[in-house]
């Protein structure tokens, strides 16, 4: 059986308990608990015979041999206190609790599972199986699962612009369901690797940090089934808040898609015990400048997490490129204290996060020098006249292979542009001075000069049914920034 098999046939049964209120981000939970126990039942056989530290209280074998209320009563008293164990296994089921309330629908759950041998099958086989069900979690865009999952074509691109090496450190801060992680992953593990190298890349290439406990298991399971790191060992992915403080390690990379939002709050009741709410600030001494927006603050925590050579790849919504105050502070200092080379400008439709306008931001961290170190930024326009639907037409990797190829990651120094300013020309990659850069009013990073076609020339119109699926996409991205206007005016 396939992988894609095996995604219909685990996925379909997610449709029955969809029935009793289980929602897909429920089932693919429940999924990680079951598959992550079974496969320690594989482990502790030969020819591993492994001890995983589950209590044999809780093991498959007990799952197994138990139906009916008792089922139920077990497997919630297992999930509680697997959470207590240290390392990947208390991560993985860290505040877990059990979303299946009928006995009979969790026993056939547990009997499909154990149907298949998951250690027979090879890392690139389980890895498509969970990328796979993730997938179909972050369709479901009205459980919001979609804000954790980068669009894998745009990952892939990103990963071969910066060509990881063997030996190097890989960092996300927001790492979501470690999408960077398994690309950068896939990139090095076909690379001809000695034995250390090989160990290196299993157990000590990657850190991540995920705050959410839903997503963070997510992240762990689907890393571990893509052979990074071990069942019984440490997480490598920390549950704490990235933007806090420093980070404790400094990376080779940082591939990052941090969290949309501009704004962190927190809620407090004042002195008449109304409640009101607060921007969210991280007073940090490494920041360039004191920001509550959430994506600026994102940008300076990873440039300060590079080794004086690490070199990153961020998404950022256009805000980061364009915003005063902080934001014009922290352009100046990535441009003068970085090598900002790149920009790939995004179009909408790619995101499951409605409406968003993204970038891509390359750059290469420097030492301290007198000298500002950005001296020209090139830029790949990917938005104007793009038309793209999750739907009708997502975005796949050969649509950004002509910006692989402009960005010429195995020597950038022979850039070509194809844009000329002599007639005007339509091509997509042009570059700009830092002169010209510093020039522009608060060091607007924010730039185009492709004309729009959509806007004089009708012929060049999206299908319509693309054009009817862009225009949701964008009614309910304006409908759901309205409903967190509304949900911030009520906490105050």
């Amino acid at each position: 059986m396939n992988a894609s098999s095996i995604v219909s046939r685990v996925w379909s049964f997610c449709t029955t308990l969809r029935d009793d209120g289980v929602g897909y981000g429920d089932y693919l939970e429940q999924l990680t608990y079951l598959i992550f126990l079974k496969m320690a039942d594989e482990y502790g056989k030969p020819p591993y015979n492994r001890d995983m530290g589950i209590p044999a209280r809780y093991s498959w074998q007990a799952l197994k041999n138990t139906k009916g209320a008792a089922l139920e009563v077990l497997y919630v008293e297992m999930l509680r206190e697997l959470g207590k164990q240290r390392g990947m296994l208390g991560q993985i089921f860290t505040k877990a609790q059990n979303k299946i309330q009928d006995p009979a629908k969790l026993y056939r759950l547990i009997d499909m599972i154990d149907s298949t041998g998951w250690l027979v099958m090879g890392a690139d086989v389980k890895g498509d199986i969970y990328e796979g069900l993730l997938e179909k979690n972050a369709e479901d865009t009205k459980s919001g699962a979609g804000q954790y999952f980068t669009p894998r074509a745009l990952i892939r691109a990103m990963v071969e612009c910066v060509r990881p090496q063997p030996g190097k450190t890989i960092a996300d801060p927001a790492c979501g369901t470690g999408g960077f992680f398994l690309a950068a992953y896939d990139f090095l593990a076909v690379q001809p690797l000695d034995k250390e190298q090989k160990a290196f890349l299993k157990h000590h290439t990657f850190y991540g940090n995920e705050i959410v406990a839903n997503t963070r298991r997510l992240c762990l399971m689907n890393m571990f089934l893509h052979n990074i790191g071990e069942m019984d060992g440490d997480s490598l992915i920390s549950p704490n808040d990235a933007l806090i403080s420093p980070s404790p390690v400094s990376v080779d990379y940082v591939l990052a898609n941090p969290p949309f939002g501009k704004k962190s709050a927190m809620s407090f009741t004042n002195e008449d015990g109304e409640q009101e709410s607060d921007d969210l600030t991280y007073n940090r001494q490494d920041f360039w400048a004191t920001t509550s927006n959430k994506q600026l603050n994102f940008v300076q925590h990873i440039r300060s997490m590079l080794k004086t050579t690490g070199k990153a790849a961020v998404v950022v919504p256009d805000n980061v490129l364009f915003e005063g105050g902080a934001g014009e502070i922290i352009r100046q200092k990535l441009l003068d204290n970085t090598r900002l080379h790149t920009i790939l400008r995004l179009p909408t439709g790619i995101f499951y996060a409605q409406g968003v306008k993204a970038n891509v931001l390359f750059f290469d961290n420097q030492p301290a020098s007198p000298e500002p170190w950005t001296k020209e930024v090139w830029y790949y326009d990917y938005r104007t006249n793009i038309h793209h639907t999750l739907k009708k037409k997502p975005l796949r990797f050969e649509d950004l292979a002509e910006f692989i190829q402009c960005y010429n990651p195995q020597n950038p120094a022979d850039r070509v542009e194809t844009w000329h300013a002599e007639n005007n020309s339509e091509g997509r990659w042009r570059k700009y001075s830092y002169e010209d850069l510093i020039a522009r009013d608060k060091t607007s990073l924010d730039l185009f000069w492709l004309k729009d076609k959509s806007l004089t020339d009708l012929d060049n119109l999206p299908e319509p049914d693309e054009l009817a699926e862009a225009i949701i996409e964008n009614l309910e991205a304006g409908l759901n920034s309205f409903r967190k206007v509304l949900s911030g005016l009520a906490a105050k």
